[in-house]
């Protein structure tokens, strides 16, 4: 994948007026990628609203789905009332790309 799920998220948020921050961050040493409360690549805020979106293709869709329902933080992102997406990137035949975003709030 030339472009990454996150770039591509980043950009249309931004496009849609979130302030969009990465909030998945990279651990030297222990070459692992952490998400924000284990399961958030990106924190985006627009008036009265907090949205944290995990991004990924459209054929991993579910299994970010399931990682977000059994988190143990879960519960306690929506008790804040966070909206929680998944954003699950394809291209089509034309190479352009779609984003299907799921609400798991």
């Amino acid at each position: 994948m030339a472009t990454s799920p996150t770039q591509l998220s980043l950009k249309k948020l931004r496009e849609e007026g979130y302030l969009v921050d990465v909030v998945e961050r990279w651990i030297p040493g222990a070459n692992i990628r952490k998400d924000l409360y284990g399961f958030g690549d990106l924190l985006c805020l627009k008036g009265k609203e907090t949205l944290v979106v995990q991004t990924t293709t459209v054929s991993n869709m579910s299994a970010r789905v399931k990682k977000i329902a059994d988190h143990e933080n879960v519960s306690a992102v929506r008790k804040a009332g966070w909206t929680i997406h998944v954003h699950g990137w394809h291209q089509d035949d034309k190479k352009k790309w779609h984003c299907k975003i799921k609400d798991v709030s």
